[in-house]
């Protein structure tokens, strides 16, 4: 059973509640969702164990559905059955338009199985900043496919043909890109030849990806100079694979846990993939303890700040944990610096914090001694964070998936009721996050004034 959003749908939670207990972390949301599309290149049937129920698998599920994959689903179960044996369509419909980054990976899949036009929609997401689209096509021409944009009805496309397949070749990426290396990497299995991607992202979810295709029987290999090389791939297999947990939802359950001065077990946090944000974590007194199956997080006094956080891809600190630890960083003793050089425009978000009580300050200059894209662009991408501050009750609308949870997590600060709508974003990102806050001890619900909730 799953829950369908309703637009006027809202989240009530009423914060001052230390959370305690034990919940587990689900599958990683981006890996699975670029794992159902790498399914695509092949025609043998992969199935697919901790599969998170959210709403980003549901796109993805669909979008392969239209194009010809038998799909079986078992949301109890937490496995999902693909088998595209055969492609019905190679045109993804335009109401696939903006929800999610997905549909432009359906290029580099379908390239090397077909020699038909492949038309998918623009791509979509969270208001974050511009999608480095042109990465994706510029590395896709690079093997040798066509690709144009078109104008079709109130959006855009983008037809993309390979008539005289792929060849491989050498990609070098100007920024390591995760979507334009994911689209590289899949296009490459069926390439003729060998082809070489330099300056590709290495984030652990790419790796689980590396991983899945090796046993759908890809030649593929990690150089330590983030060098990826993909040998042409005819023979493939059935498979299994287990999803990694997600280490976003990991993170933003322990920082919740410590916001609200609480001792929460993260089971299967995964320790590998979170030192960077660990490491941050104990630099302002977060009190953790890594266990066997997972990570204790836990309040042990006064946060510090003082703290200077550059995002960066991986092995940096990642992007998407920027949110809750600025509403950490709320609550930390001193001034900390927050220099954001992924996305040009990730602190959209901050005019709420600010209105619940957050003395936060933008800039629009580079804070940090990393290399930043954004310099002199006159993207407000740096902030200031000035703590401890109290944070009061709001009425709070969700921008984007993970100010979504830096929301809550604010809301769960502050005291008295906070009502929070948007919840679309949050579903996207974080299975059942109101079920396990509550299960926390957290006083949350959802509501619904004026409709009941729609089970499916």
């Amino acid at each position: 059973m799953s829950i369908s959003p309703i637009k006027n749908e809202i989240l009530e939670v009423k914060g001052g509640i230390p959370l305690e207990g034990e919940v587990s972390t689900s599958g990683a949301k981006n890996a699975i969702t670029k794992m159902l599309v790498a399914s695509l290149i092949s025609d043998k049937r992969c199935i697919f164990y901790n599969v998170p129920n959210i709403a980003d698998v549901e796109v993805t599920v669909a979008l392969c559905r239209e194009i010809g994959s038998q799909i079986n689903w078992n949301r109890d179960e937490k496995t999902l059955e693909i088998h595209t044996k055969e492609l019905k369509s190679t045109y993804i419909p335009q109401h696939f338009c903006g929800s999610n980054r997905i549909p432009i990976l359906m290029i580099g899949a379908l390239l090397g199985r077909t020699d038909q036009d492949i038309i998918v929609p623009t791509v979509g997401g969270c208001a974050i900043g511009k999608r480095p689209v042109d990465f994706h096509i510029a590395a896709l021409e690079k093997l040798g496919a066509e690709i144009e944009y078109r104008e079709m009805k109130k959006e855009g496309a983008y037809f993309a043909h390979a008539h005289d397949g792929l060849k491989g070749s050498i990609i070098n990426l100007k920024f390591p890109s995760i979507g334009a290396t994911e689209n590289s990497i899949l296009a490459g299995c069926r390439a003729k030849g060998q082809t070489i991607i330099k300056n590709a992202a290495v984030e652990p979810e790419i790796i689980d990806l590396i991983l899945f295709l090796q046993k759908l029987g890809v030649i593929i290999s990690v150089d330590t100079d983030r060098t990826i090389r993909i040998e042409e791939t005819r023979q493939f297999y059935e498979t299994t694979h287990t999803v990694i947990p997600d280490r976003i939802e990991a993170a933003s359950l322990g920082m919740a846990a410590i916001a609200t001065r609480g001792r929460v077990f993260v089971k299967n946090a995964p320790h590998q993939h979170m030192i960077t944000f660990l490491n941050a974590l104990r630099q302002i007194g977060g009190g953790f303890q890594v266990k066997e199956n997972g990570i204790e997080f836990f309040y042990q006094g006064a946060l510090k700040g003082g703290i200077q956080i550059e995002t960066d891809v991986h092995p940096g600190f990642m992007t998407d944990w920027q949110q809750p630890f600025v509403v950490l960083l709320s609550q930390a003793t001193g001034y900390s610096i927050v220099h954001e050089t992924v996305y040009e425009n990730r602190f959209g978000y901050t005019e709420v914090l600010k209105k619940m009580g957050a003395d936060l300050e933008l800039f629009t200059h580079c804070l940090g001694g990393n290399h930043c894209r954004f310099a002199s662009c006159n993207f407000h991408h740096s902030l200031i964070v000035k703590g401890p501050t109290p944070l009061t009750a709001s009425s709070i609308n969700i921008p984007d998936l993970r100010a979504g949870f830096a929301y809550v997590m604010a809301a769960l600060i502050a005291p008295e009721k906070s009502e929070i709508s948007g919840l679309h974003y949050l579903d996207r990102g974080y299975e059942l996050a109101v079920e396990k806050l509550s299960n926390l001890g957290a006083q949350i619900k959802r509501t619904c004034p004026s409709e009941e909730l729609i089970l499916t």
